[in-house]
């Protein structure tokens, strides 16, 4: 079939399963989305080329869709992407940044699809190795508690092995009983391994000594091998069609083979506004220099292990670990030499005190460690690799020895990633960008963990777009990204240069606006306060009154967003007694409890006001009743301190570009717009929001932001 021929077949399944979906109302909208996801995914060219044979190059085709709320982007790209992924023998990736809505396509969206659709398809749901149990750790830890015997004693970094230390008996106790109910109820099939189905999901520091890891995953050579939960899961994989997945795991996995290889599969990427702080944090490396304690363990178990083995390249093993201990030990010298009292000046109340170099350029007197630190962590992980070698190969070879050498190559796997990720920190500091090039953000924190003082040092991409490019996009044939806020300030430049899209001749964008009647809907009221929002503390004090003045008159459900903890300390503080009872605040229950909670008194004809911050401002569904007004009390603004922001701002200015203009107000506006976007749910909802900062009406990059917004109807409040 030719690409048109493909999309018309694709459409043509789109407009049977509308036609078939009982109660379900045309949308223009949807329609013009799905025509555009079928267009894009019919003519990407999938599979290998051979273009030295003659082959023309690969077509790429990529689609960026902002699809307002209410839209039904959901089935407007899996019903035409399925119908084209069957058509074309491929199948169809889809990465989300929330377990909401990953829970939302797995367990309603897909299957009510599947019911419709003529041809069947099987779908699963792909997760991170670290969200499934390792049977061998968990047995270890149910069976011997702390596991302390001999050549299992130290599958815990040290910090956890600390925290042991200091745990009461009780809870060490507690813990130990834990684990053994956990390996009771994975024996008996009760419980799948799976962490998020557990009745409740246990603390990370809890899970993690149970968690499975790549690094020290023996995989088909591993004794548990056939109850793996892990590996039954990728199994289902093998056999699905579609497969959803989040942006973390797809980012992390880029030439794994953990996901369908992207130039031959069908890429759709919702919550697409989240890719590119995504891409930064995946890309981002740190190491402890105070901390280094694991590194003589790891030399003493390479040189035990690899002498079992006849490995020759142990040799150097001390060496490298003498210089990269001794090494470590100088830098945060260093580091303290140069920063520490800026460091120690910091208050310590708010997280770990943070010095960031300007221009991503070091001290001189840094270079020459740096550069040690990675020539040794280089040699030492060539050991290590000689060593993993043949230990897959006596496995292979001596089938019957699978436990004993599962747990030496656990030995070294638990600790192998540290010295990692020490390379590639060493590797983005020394990084010296050329004049006019981007330069790395490059940073230094100090924190103390009780009598210990732990220096680190950290590094980062500062241009997400650049990083996506060179990792992702250039493996992508056909992909669609979509969400509710992708244009910005009424423009796609922003997002499309996030996402490392502009300029792709390969990228259409189209935006579908939402079929909700926002001006009759809702309200956006602007109310002023006499205090300049930059006046922290004189505006707060302002703001907090208005806003109490304002949820006294909340019937049912409301919804009051906040930009910092702080902010929210001081409206809960101010909150009259009488009221107390009514709001609930962020944190003090568990997310599902707070809202079942909030459901249910509103169900009961009962006032009810969530207190949240950025992660309560998107992602949250609260049709009708639940949500009536949504409070903004200050413009969200990124937090002022981040030291990638920073060093990327610093560069703007330094080739004459206005960082506040360029960066600051087109990411403020796409926040800004997700938590507006709280208040109209559906057609029949009427809503008001409120927001508290009068830059938003008085100053031109507000109203830059408000071309971003819904059209509500307007209302201009002067101060109380």
């Amino acid at each position: 079939m030719s690409s048109t021929e493909w999309a018309q077949a694709a459409l043509q399944s789109f407009d049977a399963v509308v036609s078939a979906t009982e109660g379900f109302r045309s949308r223009p909208g949807q329609r013009l989305m799905a025509e555009q996801v079928a267009r894009t995914f019919s003519s990407a060219t999938l599979g290998k080329v051979d273009e030295e044979s003659g082959e023309p190059a690969p077509t790429r085709s990529i689609a960026v869709i902002q699809a307002g709320t209410g839209v039904g982007k959901s089935l407007a790209y899996c019903a035409p992407a399925i119908a084209l992924a069957l058509a074309r023998g491929t199948r169809v990736l889809i990465s989300t940044a929330t377990v909401a809505l990953q829970e939302q396509l797995v367990n309603k969206d897909l299957p009510a699809l599947a019911a419709l659709m003529p041809q069947p398809f099987k779908f699963a749901l792909a997760k991170g190795r670290g969200r499934y149990v390792c049977k061998l750790k968990l047995d270890r830890l149910a069976g011997h508690g702390e596991a302390e015997e001999e050549g299992e004693e130290d599958l815990f970094a040290e910090e956890e092995a600390a925290a042991r230390a200091k745990r009461p008996r009780h809870e060490t106790e507690a813990r130990i009983q834990f684990y053994s109910t956990m390996a009771q109820t994975l024996s008996k099939g009760a419980w799948d391994g799976d962490r998020d189905s557990l009745d409740t999901p246990p603390e990370p520091e809890v899970w993690s000594p149970v968690a499975a890891e790549g690094a020290s995953c023996t995989g088909k050579h591993c004794p548990a091998f056939s109850q793996c939960t892990y590996y039954d899961k990728r199994k289902e994989l093998v056999g699905a069609q579609v497969i959803v997945a989040n942006h973390d795991l797809l980012l992390s996995s880029l030439g794994a083979r953990v996901l369908p290889e992207l130039d031959n599969c069908l890429l759709v990427l919702d919550e697409a506004h989240h890719l590119p702080s995504t891409a930064l944090d995946q890309f981002a490396c740190s190491m402890d220099l105070s901390r280094i304690t694991w590194i003589e363990r790891l030399a003493s178990r390479g040189l035990r292990i690899g002498a079992l083995l006849e490995v020759e390249e142990i040799a150097d093993i001390p060496k490298h670990s003498a210089q990269l201990r001794q090494t470590l030990q100088d830098l945060a010298r260093i580091v303290m030499d140069v920063y520490g009292e800026q460091l120690k000046s910091q208050p310590s109340a708010w997280g770990p005190a943070r010095v960031r170099v300007p221009r991503g350029e070091l001290p001189e007197q840094l270079i020459a460690p740096l550069g040690l630190l990675a020539a040794s962590a280089e040699g030492f992980l060539d050991a290590l690799r000689a060593i993993s070698k043949a230990l897959r190969a006596e496995m292979r070879d001596k089938p019957d020895e699978a436990k004993r050498l599962s747990t030496l190559y656990a030995q070294i796997g638990m600790l192998a990633p540290r010295l990692e990720e020490l390379h590639a920190t060493a590797q983005l500091l020394l990084q010296d960008a050329p004049e006019g090039a981007v330069p790395a953000a490059k940073w230094f924190t100090l924190e103390v963990d009780g009598d210990f003082i732990v220096v680190k040092a950290h590094a980062s991409p500062i241009l997400p777009g650049t990083t996506l490019r060179n990792h992702l996009w250039s493996a992508v044939r056909g992909a669609v990204l979509t969400s509710a806020t992708l244009t910005s300030c009424g423009h796609f430049d922003f997002f499309l240069r996030e996402a490392g899209l502009h300029g792709d001749e390969a990228t259409t964008t189209l935006e579908v606006p939402s079929p909700f009647n926002y001006a009759a809907q809702g309200t956006l009221i602007a109310a002023e306060t006499r205090a300049d929002p930059k006046n922290a503390a004189q505006f707060t004090t302002e703001m907090v009154e208005a806003l109490l003045h304002d949820i006294a008159r909340v019937e049912y459900g409301a919804l009051v967003l906040f930009t910092s903890r702080e902010q929210m300390r001081q409206a809960v503080d101010a909150l009259p007694t009488a009221m107390r009872s009514v709001v609930l605040v962020q944190n003090a229950l568990p997310r599902t409890q707070l809202l079942k909670r909030h459901r249910e008194r509103v169900e009961n004809g009962e006032p009810s006001v969530i207190f949240g911050m950025q992660s309560f401002g998107e992602g949250l569904d609260l049709p009708g009743r639940l949500c009536e007004s949504v409070f903004i009390t200050k413009l969200p603004f990124a937090p002022p301190d981040d030291p990638v922001g920073e060093s990327r701002a610093e560069w703007l200015r330094a080739v004459g570009r206005d960082p506040f203009s360029e960066l600051v107000v087109p990411a403020t506006a796409i926040r800004l717009a997700q938590w507006v976007g709280r208040a109209i749910r559906t057609e029949e909802d009427m809503a008001h929001v409120y927001c508290y900062d009068k830059r938003l009406t008085r100053t031109s990059y507000g109203q830059r932001l408000l071309k971003g917004l819904p059209p509500f109807a307007l209302e201009q409040r002067a101060a109380l």
